[in-house]
């Protein structure tokens, strides 16, 4: 299943590798059109439903699934470039796990890892990767921003959750618990599914002998993603009663350490504007409609 929102030349490339997969298994192609602008057009080999609200990316996946007539749901975002052999190495490595939601190594075009099995959010997670200070040092700080570290290539792990981009959800489990929570609307959506699906007993395993190349990103300007992230983790603190307050306390506290580093920045001859800057992380923290 594919949700689509955008140009669908990038969904139409996926589902052409789709069709050329060798020794894959019985598959039906399911593109999900959240209202994009540019509908994904008919094809006599895949089924297109087109939602009448733009929903997101859950309410995407939810309305495929409705229609799914198989034993698992294959969510991949249009984004990925996959080998011919992708189908019939995701089914193989996972079948020791099933029940279970199983997902390959996310490698980026650069070829870096995007550390796609991770731990369950924490505030320190979040807080320190609103640290504008320690931007630099993200590279050595995958644990204490959430990426599960054994999650390399060769590497079958269980992990707490598993990025969206690309799952194997068994269709029974996914129903069982309701499907993604749609209030989400763009990010957290996979991890609240996970967690779930966890208390039915249902595990979350990273594949690191399947990989695919992800782009990742999207097409909407990063402010937008930036408050779509941000309003999704204090969601998500708030259905898990995560005490959303400490974390909204814990980023504003960061955007003041962020305003006053950024200013040290500009004195020393950066061209940057901390105050916009300051604005523009409180309006992502800031409660109220995200569009």
């Amino acid at each position: 299943m594919v949700p689509h929102y955008g140009d669908p030349a990038t969904a139409q490339k996926l589902i052409a590798r789709l069709r050329r997969q060798i020794e894959a298994p019985l598959l039906e192609i399911i593109v999900s059109d959240d209202l994009s602008p540019q509908p994904y057009p008919e094809a006599n080999d895949v089924t297109v439903v087109r939602r009448t609200v733009n929903g997101g990316f859950g309410a995407a996946v939810n309305s495929g699934a409705a229609v799914a007539r198989h034993s698992h749901l294959l969510v991949l975002n249009s984004d990925l470039e996959i080998d011919e052999r992708f189908l019939a190495s995701i089914v193989r490595e996972s079948e020791p796990w099933q029940p279970a939601v199983c997902a390959p190594m996310l490698v980026g075009h650069d070829g870096a890892t995007q550390w796609g099995g991770r731990h369950f959010p924490r505030h320190r997670h979040h807080i320190i990767e609103w640290l504008t200070p320690l931007a630099r040092f993200r590279s050595r700080l995958h644990e204490a921003v959430g990426h599960d570290t054994r999650c390399v290539a060769g590497a079958t792990v269980p992990v707490d959750w598993l990025v969206g981009a690309a799952l194997l959800i068994p269709r029974d489990e996914f129903e069982a618990v309701g499907g993604f929570d749609e209030d989400y609307f763009m990010n957290s959506e996979e991890v609240d599914l996970q967690r779930r699906l966890r208390a039915r007993g249902v595990p979350s395993i990273f594949l690191g002998r399947v990989a695919v190349a992800h782009e990742g990103g999207g097409s909407s300007d990063s402010d937008r993603r930036v408050r779509w992230v941000t309003q999704s983790r204090i969601r998500y603190a708030r259905v898990w009663r995560e005490h959303p307050t400490m974390l909204v306390a814990g980023l504003r506290t960061a955007s003041v350490v962020n305003l006053f580093f950024n200013a040290m920045r500009r004195l020393s001859g950066r061209r940057i504007a901390p105050l916009q800057t300051f604005r523009r992380e409180l309006a992502a923290i800031a409660p109220g409609r995200v569009s």
